[in-house]
């Protein structure tokens, strides 16, 4: 089972499924093609129900051994998918390719600190409780021009958004906005709390040979350390993190790589 990225979990999934291995993808509840109002809300804690949710639908189908169930998180889908293993064993092993923490990602963001940040998240919300109005704001900028004269010149800044904001992985279920709601949600949360007492499952990360600014290098590494029962580490080498999500080469491998270990483990 994998849980969707963006048009990320169809190239992986496709893959794990011309090998013989069933996957689902699925959007997130109040994003892309799901139901859940208010659209565009990034909740963690959500994130991890949705997965629970799919392995529910999934033991209801014909031909899947619910003792045969396993996860692919990819990005932040990785710190999510790990959160939800800790605590649904229905899951059986636990793969993931340049995984982030969301909660550890946004803390690192706010020039003033993760309090000072929550103290203004909270005098916007009351501000938008009054008007009526939700605040929404970008993942990313939505071109390359706005990019660069936002001074974000950076390979990684460059790769997500022709990633993203291109036809290449763009999707016209996604609109590059989340509520601003969202982010004291994200500023509290830790994808791998207790991950070292409870997510007892093997663990497969994948990473990105290229360190650059997402963090998922860092994150995959102390993924490793923390886990109870880490099984296979793969470091791509000369791939870069948003090129993981569909540059044939490095995509081919990771798979190669997460048969194996999903045939050894499920």
């Amino acid at each position: 089972m994998q849980q969707s990225t963006g048009q990320i979990g169809a190239n992986y999934a496709s893959r794990l499924a011309a090998r013989g291995i069933a996957a689902l993808v699925f959007d997130p509840a109040h994003q892309g093609q799901s139901g859940g109002e208010p659209r565009d809300f990034e909740d963690p804690y959500r994130r991890g129900e949705d997965i629970s949710y799919a392995i529910d639908a999934l033991g209801a189908i014909p031909g899947i051994d619910p003792q045969r169930i396993g996860v692919l998180g990819i990005c932040a889908g990785g710190g999510y998918a790990v959160h939800t293993a800790r605590t649904d064993h229905r899951i059986k092993a636990v793969g993931t390719v340049v995984p982030g923490d969301m909660g550890t990602s946004f803390r690192s963001f706010q020039p003033d600190g993760p309090a000072a940040a929550l103290d203004a998240l909270a005098d916007a919300r009351i501000e938008e409780t009054r008007s009526g109005e939700m605040t929404r704001v970008n993942w990313l900028p939505d071109t390359l021009e706005d990019a660069a004269a936002a001074g974000m010149t950076d390979i990684d800044t460059t790769q997500a958004i022709t990633y993203y904001r291109t036809e290449r992985g763009g999707s016209e279920h996604s609109t590059n906005r989340r509520l601003s709601r969202s982010d004291s949600l994200l500023l509290g949360y830790d994808a791998f709390h207790l991950v070292d007492q409870l997510m007892t499952q093997p663990l497969q990360v994948i990473l990105a040979g290229r360190i650059g600014n997402t963090g998922s290098y860092d994150t995959g590494m102390q993924l490793w350390k923390l886990a109870p029962n880490p099984v296979d580490l793969m470091v791509i080498d000369g791939a870069g993190h948003y090129e993981m999500y569909d540059e044939p080469e490095y995509v081919d491998a990771a798979v190669e790589r997460l048969t194996s270990f999903y045939a050894d483990n499920l």
